[in-house]
């Protein structure tokens, strides 16, 4: 097994290039504007961290079920496959925020409805209320479980996700663990705290590529590296 050191520093590097740019760091910005700071970083960070979490546990058992020789080559194709085509996305990209336009206007449709919602709910008896909100409702901010639940599905079956579990199946799954939650704290607190204005600034295209190009040199150190018994 690898490095504590190699885990954190690929994982770190994969999960800022990966996160940066991606529709949970736009989410993340666009609530923080409408909502408060705290709770929609603490529902994000949560949601990214249990992730994070679930897919090195995946990734540390793959190779207790399946042999760690074609794991090794799943990985190595898993980095590759991810690399060209995050390039591919770059070089047929259309424009620099089109998925900043798409989680907006998601958003903002939430948003109207919600907003209507409330506006009928505010005539309604407030006791009668009370026993009509969600379970969990009772014991966590709804802003935190939207702010939660909006990254978590996100997130599920993301090719960061899906990097990830590829990443604790070759390297030692502390160290992956630990620089996927750093990374994705730098990101998410940069997405609450710069607001759509960071967003809107960050070159999509750039992401793509630079996140294609690490992803292809994990590929080749992969391809490079013994197969562990």
């Amino acid at each position: 097994m690898s490095s504590l050191a190699q885990g954190f520093t690929k994982s770190l590097a994969m999960t800022v290039l990966s996160e940066i740019g991606d529709k949970t760091f736009f989410a993340a910005a666009i609530l923080a504007m409408r909502h408060p700071r705290r709770l929609v970083l603490s529902g994000c960070l949560v949601a990214l961290i249990v992730m994070t979490i679930l897919s090195a546990v995946v990734g540390w058992a793959t190779p207790n079920l399946i042999s760690p020789k074609w794991t090794h080559h799943l990985t190595t194709l898993l980095f590759f496959g991810f690399g060209l085509f995050s390039l591919l996305e770059a070089i047929t990209e259309g424009g620099e925020s089109e998925e900043l336009a798409e989680v907006e206007a998601k958003l903002n449709a939430d948003w109207k409805d919600n907003t209507g919602t409330t506006k009928e709910a505010n005539k309604a008896n407030g006791e009668l209320k009370k026993k009509q909100r969600p379970f969990l409702t009772h014991f966590f901010s709804p802003i935190f479980l939207k702010a939660f639940s909006l990254t978590f599905f996100g997130e599920w079956g993301d090719k960061s996700q899906l990097a990830t579990i590829g990443l604790a199946a070759d390297e030692n799954p502390f160290g992956v663990v630990l620089g996927g939650i750093v990374g994705q704290a730098l990101c998410t607190t940069a997405a609450v705290l710069g607001g759509k204005g960071l967003a809107s600034r960050i070159s999509e295209k750039m992401v793509a590529v630079s996140s294609g190009v690490l992803f292809i040199v994990f590929g080749i150190l992969s391809f490079l590296s013994p197969i562990e018994s």
